[in-house]
């Protein structure tokens, strides 16, 4: 994935990392100049970044990444801006409308506006994606921003993507999870996840199959080395509004396996009751999308053209293996993984591949999808390639001098071969070290000989795996594996799983100081994928955010917001009563706690007539250890919860920074003096709706639209009296308002699917008003009006009349304003 080491900064020390980060520049920005100043020699114009670079050219001609005869179209490609892409949610209830608004409206009305060399269409879908639901759109993110002709369209990507109906992701970022092959009871390990685009894809596939208020059997684990990322990576995520995700916060290489060891205390010996059906945490898809050097990302991030070097890729190679190892071992028997970077370089995709088949031996095998997604053009890895090190080619690693033998590893060569010196004390490697003792082989027994070769070549099925490259379909570079584990691993290559579950670490400080030591640091570099933009935000967030920062994470995933404050003695050089935190395992992190008040959840059930077929006893969750603290809780899917449990019982190893879909949220301004002090919340609500039976208003379209317009309305102005009466007979409260699906209210309830349309509302002493963001209540009206429009056209004459009002929904004027109606949010 891009981000050049954010793994890897734990190998370096503290007081390395403080400097780095301080002195670190932006390279994505571009200084202001000082408008001060007229000097034309101290105000330069902007100049355009460099888009070229010797070394590289010299560099991946040699690897011949693409024929000779391409190379010239091949960099002419890479040096022009990346046109924008995007996916369509396809859990989204609004998923059709969207997809036939970009089919019937701004294919059209874009025609005119094609500006690429070679495209058609202004936008149009990605031929190989399904169901038509990523695009492609033929101008890049800055003409999106700078042409007016666009606005329309730019606003509707905004809009869109903050609600989390698209997405905003590289095209060839959108491949990987496709080879996957999730099914919706799989359980996912998402290894170095941030900022999330991919990780919501995943949730996307799981989610596919359901129906409103069935959760899908399988869950997601996200996980991201950086905590700042880790905020992101929720922030992108959150938008999905799901039970089934865990957010984690570790080294990839050394994810817990949470393997369940006497050595630890019974869960139930502590007094908790954990009831996990699962012995040890594995997985049946693993998503290994690594930290790379990134140059498939060049058309989005110009700046690597200056920054790329030969030692990004040789420097990030070993931890690459590890990182690919260990998701192997977290793997189920049968599962499948896929490798992949946004890097170019063999050193970093076919040798690290390669050096998984050889650790294990015939237990994994790399899988033949040639025949998935026929319309993605692709091409076969490659079979040979040469190291380069201080500008020197190595075509195996008999040329490697031995002083840089720390850096340049047998690994990187197609062989894999390491060259062994036998002549003193046994098998020894030609440093000194033991070859038995790092899993090496002396070369008469390992490989054939290629020492009268100039070039090696991997005997491996290395042409299963995939390039793709920017000239073939107008995108980034990406390359991938697909690997299949077809038995358990040898002894020797299970990685020693320790009862913390961690990896065993060589000239490290031990996991549990490294995990403690590497909270809240930078990345170090660029992330490459999706999820790194020039201008600092990641791709997902850059509609949204491109005059701010991104928003801040939920008090659940920071951990923080909702602790338990304990007062101690007054500190007498301040005054004031100082407030410590108390925290879990994990430093800055509270425990996730299941919730189990009886009290408060029979006042929730009871008030809002939640059926008994819904699952909430054990499925409850929160970050405050004492009751009448919690602000939030949490609902959890029932394989999230056999996690939790599982992780309480091996002694909290996970490190959760995120989990479960925010479901009750305690109201404290308003709700007083109501019967339930828990509101439901927006996130939560499609997931309970089909079981709530109290509380609930059924609305015509004119009032549902003019409570979304207004926010605030008074009974006595509700259009339809019979909606007025029960609105007002409710009891005060948090209630919900369900769209009926005619023009007039029925007097049956009725029958919740996944076109259902219902927001929270807030039932006052004489007002409703709704309990919904005011972008929430714009995408609705949106969407209603075309909704609308479709209907009054579907229509027969006679109802024409009937449905008028609805169809100019969108008509703002004060003569439409119910009296007494107030506009405050």
């Amino acid at each position: 994935m891009g981000g050049g080491g954010r793994e890897g900064r734990s190998y370096r020390s503290r007081t390395q990392r403080k400097h780095f980060k301080q002195s670190r520049e932006n390279v994505w920005k571009r200084p202001k100049p000082d408008p001060s100043s007229t000097d034309s020699t101290d105000n330069p114009a902007w100049q355009p970044f460099a888009t070229q670079n010797p070394s590289f050219d010299e560099y991946y001609k040699e690897q011949g990444i693409v024929a000779t005869e391409e190379w010239d179209r091949f960099i002419e490609v890479l040096r022009k801006p990346l046109p924008a892409a995007f996916r369509i949610n396809s859990s989204s209830q609004f998923c059709s409308d969207l997809r036939s608004q970009l089919e019937d409206d701004f294919m059209k009305s874009l025609k005119a506006e094609v500006t690429e060399e070679g495209e058609v269409d202004a936008i149009r879908p990605l031929p190989w994606y399904p169901n038509n639901l990523a695009w492609h759109s033929s101008f890049s993110r800055m003409q999106l921003r700078k042409n007016q002709t666009l606005e329309r369209f730019h606003e509707f990507l905004k809009l869109e993507n903050e609600i989390g109906n698209i997405t905003r992701q590289e095209a060839v970022s959108m491949v990987p999870p496709l080879f996957l092959d999730v099914q919706p009871d799989h359980f996912i390990l998402d290894m170095c996840a941030a900022p999330g685009s991919k990780t919501f894809q995943l949730l996307e596939i799981i989610y596919q199959s359901t129906t409103p208020g069935v959760l899908p059997n399988g869950m997601v684990i996200a996980n991201d080395l950086d905590v700042q990322r880790c905020n992101l990576l929720i922030h992108q995520t959150k938008r999905m509004c799901t039970a089934n995700l865990i957010v984690t916060n570790h080294e990839a290489q050394h994810f817990p396996g949470c393997r369940k060891n006497k050595n630890f205390s019974s869960a139930s010996d502590k007094g908790i009751e954990t009831e996990s059906n699962i012995g040890q945490l594995l997985f049946d898809r693993v998503l290994c999308d690594v930290p790379c050097s990134g140059d498939g990302t060049l058309r989005k991030a110009p700046d690597i053209w200056r920054k790329w070097n030969v030692g990004l890729g040789n420097g990030l190679h070993s931890l690459q293996v590890q990182i690919a190892m260990r998701g192997i071992s977290l793997l189920k028997v049968g599962g499948r993984m896929v490798y992949s970077t946004c890097s170019m370089n063999p050193i970093e995709n076919e040798a690290v591949v390669a050096e998984i088949l050889r650790k294990c031996g015939g237990c994994v095998q790399l899988v033949d999808v040639s025949s998935e997604l026929p319309q993605l053009v692709r091409r076969p890895g490659l079979k040979k390639w040469k190291a380069r090190d201080k500008g020197v080619w190595l075509a195996s690693y008999k040329d490697v001098p031995k002083f840089r033998r720390t850096g340049i590893v047998p690994s990187m060569f197609p062989s894999g071969r390491c060259h062994m010196d036998t002549t003193n004390d046994g098998d020894k490697h030609e440093n000194g070290i033991d070859a038995n003792s790092i899993g090496l082989q002396p070369v008469e027994d390992a490989f054939p000989s290629t020492d009268n070769l100039d070039e090696e070549v991997c005997d491996l099925p290395l042409e299963l795996c995939m390039r793709l490259v920017p000239h073939d379909q107008n995108t980034g570079a990406f390359f991938i594996a697909v690997l299949q584990k077809v038995s358990p691993l040898p002894a020797g290559q299970e990685t020693n799983i320790s009862p913390q579950g961690n990896m065993p670490t060589r000239n490290d400080a031990p996991p549990n100081q490294i995990k403690e030591e590497t909270d809240g640091l930078e990345v170090n570099m660029a992330d490459g994928t999706d999820e790194k933009d020039p201008e600092g935000s990641s791709e997902g967030n850059s509609i949204d955010n491109e005059d701010g920062a991104p928003a801040e994470p939920d008090p659940l995933s920071s951990g923080k917001d909702d602790s338990v404050e304990t007062e101690v003695p007054v500190n007498k050089e301040t005054g004031g009563k100082r407030k410590l935190q108390m925290q879990g395992k994990w430093r800055g992190v509270d425990p996730v706690i299941f919730f189990k008040d009886e009290t408060i959840i029979n006042t929730i059930k009871t008030f809002y007539g939640i059926d008994d077929s819904f699952p909430l006893d054990g499925h409850l969750v929160s970050r405050n250890s004492e009751t009448n603290h919690v602000k939030r809780i949490y609902y959890i899917s029932k394989s999230v919860k056999d996690v939790l449990e599982l992780n309480i019982q091996v002694g909290q190893q996970l490190k959760i920074t995120s989990v479960g879909l925010k479901m009750f949220e305690r109201q404290t301004s308003q709700g007083a003096n109501a019967p339930c002090s828990f509101r439901i919340s927006s996130e939560g609500l499609p997931v309970i709706l089909p079981y709530i039976t109290k509380q609930i208003l059924y609305a015509s379209p004119v009032d549902f639209k003019h409570l979304l317009q207004y926010k605030t309305i008074k009974f006595a102005d509700f259009v339809d009296a019979e909606f007025r009466e029960k609105a007002s007979n409710l009891m005060m409260g948090c209630c919900v308002m369900v769209l009926s699906k005619g023009v007039k209210v029925s007097s049956e309830p009725i029958q919740v699917d996944a076109s259902t349309i219902a927001i929270g509302c807030w039932k006052g002493r004489a007002s409703l008003s709704v309990m919904v963001t005011a972008l929430d209540c714009q995408e609705l009206l949106e969407r209603l009006l075309m909704r609308m429009d479709t209907e009054k056209d579907n229509s027969v004459q006679g109802n024409i009349t009937e449905t008028d009002e609805v169809h100019h929904m969108n008509d703002n004027s004060e003569s439409e304003k119910p009296e007494n109606a107030t506009t405050s949010s």
